[in-house]
């Protein structure tokens, strides 16, 4: 197996491969419009750095979100294209999963709660136990002093992703809730993880219907009302 996996859920790209002995390769890039703009070569220089070419791909996996809705169109868009250039299937992998899997190792018997900004106070968050299973599905959560408040009364609960930050105000003040010093954005590397497994058991997503997981419609900004002449 050779997997080539993307994520651009958040500003920037990340891409890695993963055989079956593991990570082969991983570049990953946080700059503005990084996804659009460099994405198709992290992805040429990270498959040729392991010694491959993109014709020895057999699968592609691609975070589906949530997250940013520019980023994550350009990254499924991307994988799809490659799917149906290489024909080869795709796999897609929640963004927040994989984003629990990068601190499962270092919190045993914790909850993990990736939380992904989407402005004002309101996160894309998910719950996930140490074994990478669901808790609390993936939504969109407005914060408030209550939010999370029925599982921070028995469990401990690492909060982290760029979301993370504007709510610890809020969450710090339970003894129950753990914020990581370290900043954990989303990775090819456990996408490819994810990816690898979902290979093995065929899950492969239709490439001609797929779509990214936003979770919410896109909203544009209003158009700014034209300003009455006064005569």
């Amino acid at each position: 197996m050779l997997l080539l996996s993307i994520d651009t859920s958040i500003r920037g790209c990340s891409v890695a491969v993963h055989n079956e002995t593991g990570l082969l390769a991983a570049y990953d890039l946080f700059t503005d419009k990084s996804s659009s703009a460099m994405l198709t070569t992290l992805m040429r220089d990270s498959i040729t750095h392991a010694g491959f070419e993109l014709s020895d791909i057999d699968a592609i996996a691609v975070a589906k979100g949530p997250g940013s809705y520019t980023g994550l169109r350009v990254g499924v868009s991307t994988a799809k294209g490659l799917c149906y250039a290489l024909d080869k299937p795709l796999v897609a992998i929640n963004t927040l999963q994989a984003m629990a899997l990068q601190l499962a190792p270092f919190f045993p018997g914790h909850l993990f709660c990736p939380m992904i900004d989407a402005r004002r106070m309101e996160v894309y968050a998910a719950v996930l136990d140490e074994n990478n299973a669901f808790v609390q599905e993936t939504q969109a959560v407005i914060m408030n002093e209550h939010s999370f408040e029925d599982l921070l009364a028995h469990h401990k609960v690492v909060f982290f992703g760029d979301g993370a930050a504007k709510c610890k105000p809020i969450l710090e003040k339970h003894s129950n809730a753990v914020f990581p010093a370290i900043d954990i954005k989303p990775s090819a590397r456990t996408v490819g993880q994810l990816g690898a497994i979902a290979f093995e058991k065929g899950q492969f997503e239709d490439v001609a219907s797929f779509e990214p997981y936003y979770l919410k419609d896109f909203m544009s900004p209003a158009p700014r009302k034209a300003s009455t002449l006064v005569q």
